[in-house]
């Protein structure tokens, strides 16, 4: 997989939030093999030793760094968080969230595309959280966006891929886009799912961190995402309404 001209080598990504110790964080990369890790700008800001720690520790992981401005509510926090990012990570990657409704954390379109032009102007590569709205997705690619992140379900919820249609449909509608599946993901199935689908990388974060073994789960994503990319490009069978013998008839006996 290839974005903004670096090739990626796992289609795993892996949030840094929530886990239960920094020794946990780190084993739940090493199972996993991903080889991007999303982090929280608002966390490394602080000068706290805990923050340094913290910083030292995902230096230590070897993967490519993603920085996000979550938690953002406006084009203004979230264009100058990700400039905070650039100088702090040194790199132009950023995730854009800009965050339009505090109960399901969905994106608000008019700010996220406001402030995908702005940065993509500032030389930023740009890597939006969105939904699986057509509409929306054309005006960040517009806007300067190679790659787009539409969501499974809203973020930290494990409810999986809810909009099947509707990401059958962005994905068909922008076939040579790259795009990651972005939050709402729960269990391995549903990423092998995404992997199917025709996705061309899942990142989740509480899925692995909540789980009663990080690293575990980290490892059962890695696999599923590469059985669910394995499984795509084996050309899967159509599906049929009506029932087809799958053991030849020729030369069967039959009863008169």
């Amino acid at each position: 997989m290839q974005v903004y001209g670096k090739q990626i080598t796992s289609r795993l990504m892996l949030g840094t939030a929530q886990y239960p110790s920094p020794s946990v964080l780190a084993r739940a990369f090493q199972r996993s093999g991903a080889g991007v890790a999303t982090v929280s700008v608002r966390r490394e800001a602080g000068a706290d030793r805990a923050g340094t720690a913290f910083w030292d520790l995902v230096r230590d992981l070897d993967v490519t760094l993603l920085p996000n401005t979550a938690g953002c509510h406006s084009v203004r926090e979230a264009v100058t968080t990700a400039h905070m990012a650039r100088e702090l990570f040194d790199t132009p990657w950023i995730k854009l969230e800009v965050i339009g409704h505090a109960d399901t954390l969905q994106p608000d379109p008019f700010g996220l595309v406001e402030a995908a032009r702005i940065l993509t102007e500032d030389g930023f590569q740009v890597f939006p959280y969105t939904t699986e709205d057509v509409v929306l997705a054309d005006r960040l690619l517009s806007v300067g966006c190679e790659v787009l992140m539409p969501w499974g379900a809203p973020i930290g919820t494990g409810l999986g891929l809810t909009n099947v249609y509707g990401l059958r449909t962005i994905r068909a509608q922008f076939p040579d886009v790259p795009m990651v599946i972005d939050a709402g993901l729960g269990l391995p199935s549903q990423a092998a799912m995404a992997m199917e689908m025709g996705f061309d990388a899942v990142l989740l974060n509480t899925a692995v961190a909540k789980a009663g073994d990080p690293a575990a789960m980290a490892e059962a994503f890695a696999r599923a995402v590469e059985a669910g990319r394995l499984a795509r490009e084996a050309d899967p069978m159509e599906p049929r309404d009506m029932a087809a013998p799958s053991t030849p008839v020729i030369g069967k006996a039959f009863l008169t």
